[in-house]
């Protein structure tokens, strides 16, 4: 048996003792709480789009568990960030510093901005931005005019803003990322798509920089079917097609986004907000289990929450050791093969064909990480099996 295969073998072992025989989907959503009620409170009412009691009560409950002071509630992920880079003051012709590892509505929201990606390298412990890295970047690329950061390098713009991603939903190194922004004259907005319900150093995140936010999908901590939230100050005169309230009257002071969350979905994230912790929880033991069972696999290493940070565990995450980058695809068969959903990260944005001409730092821990990440099982319900 080649090397290659054994590891492989070995993977899939290690997962089918924690799982048990399988399939296992990646990471699918779970209802056992009050979704049906809710869901039927709201048909019941009619108020089923936008105008409800549901979005109210998400948006409160939202601002509640993560510390925020408002939550806008969205119609995804994406459409949040859009907004929030809006809201900061992106403009046409900027450059937002991004992650070069990142799923790629991170950078498609700058260029609805009509703005351009700035591509910046990871680090090793978080996976998320490397601030050490990017300081240095930034001191010899960039210059200070007019208090803006300005690239000096290559493009002569405006460097507006950094969005940090907190991949998998592990925190990235926040106290890091704030001084660069505060040194450099740039605005943070973070990217917590992936991680409701992970916190640095004891604060929420997606609640540092001047906005945050955050995505519901189907496959995240918990759903809404779609949606996203904003956790801001005030956002949403933008995103309700920038409507001034009134009792019948439609009349718009400005170009606005009809991004808004419909009563229906909300009424299934209120469900789902309700059970987080539980689901939490579940995440973590899932974590525990499949610590134990990775110990004995040689060249592949369970990645564990950053020192003084508490993970979502969004997405449990192997990394390979360098030098058994070619065993990757291997794992990848053979797992999907019997039936565990394994995935590996996406494909680095400057390999994308709409960013390959984006400014961007050197990308070499970006550039190893992708080939050596892979996704496992996730599933909150999963540690029953491991149970």
């Amino acid at each position: 048996m080649s090397d290659r295969t054994d590891l492989a073998i070995q993977v899939v072992t290690a997962i089918r003792s924690v799982v048990g025989a399988g399939p296992a989907p990646l990471s699918e959503p779970s209802f056992a709480g009050n979704e049906w009620l809710y869901l039927k409170e709201c048909l019941d009412s009619t108020f089923v789009s936008s105008v409800g009691k549901f979005v109210d009560r998400f948006e409160i409950d939202l601002a509640k568990f993560t510390g925020a002071k408002y939550a806008v509630a969205v119609v995804n992920g994406t459409a949040a960030l859009h907004i929030a880079l809006k809201l900061a003051g992106v403009k046409a012709g900027d450059e937002v510093l991004v992650p070069a590892l990142t799923f790629i509505a991170t950078t498609n929201a700058v260029a609805y901005c009509n703005a351009s990606p700035h591509l910046v390298d990871s680090d090793l412990v978080t996976l998320g931005v490397d601030a050490v890295k990017l300081r240095n970047y930034l001191l010899s690329h960039t210059e200070q005019r007019s208090n803006q950061c300005i690239n000096n390098r290559a493009t002569g713009q405006v460097i507006r803003a950094l969005v940090p991603m907190h991949t998998f939903g592990h925190p990235v190194d926040m106290d890091g990322l704030l001084a660069i922004a505060h040194d450099f004259n740039i605005l943070l907005v973070e990217d917590a798509a992936e991680s409701l319900g992970s916190y640095y150093q004891g604060q929420h995140t997606g609640t540092f920089g001047l906005m945050g936010t955050l995505s519901f999908n189907g496959n995240k901590a918990i759903t809404t079917g779609g949606g996203g939230a904003i956790l801001t100050n005030d956002a949403k005169h933008l995103t309700t097609t920038a409507k001034l309230p009134h009792a019948w009257e439609f009349r718009h002071d400005e170009i606005g986004y009809n991004y808004r969350l419909p009563n229906l979905n909300a009424a299934l994230g209120c469900a789902q907000l309700e059970q987080l912790p539980v689901k939490l929880s579940a995440k973590k033991a899932l974590f525990a289990c499949y610590l134990i069972a990775f110990e004995r696999v040689v060249g592949v290493k369970l990645m564990p929450e950053p020192e003084k940070c508490q993970s979502n565990y969004w997405l449990q995450t192997l990394l390979l050791d360098v030098g058994n980058e070619d065993q990757r695809d291997a794992i990848l068969k053979v797992n999907n093969d019997a039936g565990f959903m394994t995935r590996p990260a996406w494909t680095l944005m400057d390999e994308l064909t709409p960013f390959k001409g984006c400014p961007r730092m050197d990308l070499t821990m970006a550039k190893s990480l992708v080939q050596r990440l892979i996704n496992i099982p996730s599933s909150s319900h999963l540690v029953l099996a491991a149970s």
